[in-house]
């Protein structure tokens, strides 16, 4: 079960500074979860320059050319933002009991935890 999901707020907590050029910060929503290679897509992070051969699509309008885009960073590279403080945090899970039309059942949840200093 991993720790951070698609829509969920992080921060980079490793590399350059901002001051230096890097990503390290920076706060971003994650637009994609890879986990088989354990990396997520930040939006507004780890920006690439891309260039891709120019062509033309069936209307006769031509495609390619350069364009940036967010590469994949390592999962381990950012943490959750506590919704309240805004401020790196650890995820913990707890088991929870929930009725739905009589039925019990146990569902895991996730929750940010106390967050004191900057990760």
């Amino acid at each position: 079960m991993a720790n951070i999901k698609k829509g969920d707020l992080v921060q980079v907590i490793t590399g350059a500074k901002q001051e230096r050029g890097g990503d390290r910060g920076k706060q971003g929503k994650v637009l994609e979860v890879l986990s088989e290679q354990n990396r997520v897509i930040v939006e507004g992070v780890n920006y690439v320059t891309k260039h891709t051969r120019v062509g033309q699509t069936q209307r006769g309008t031509k495609t390619g050319g350069i364009e940036t885009l967010e590469a994949p960073i390592h999962i381990s590279n950012v943490a959750l933002v506590d919704p309240e403080t805004k401020k790196p945090t650890r995820v913990g899970r707890r088991v929870e009991e929930e009725t739905k039309d009589g039925v019990k059942r146990t569902v895991r949840v996730r929750y940010a935890k106390k967050s004191g200093k900057d990760l």
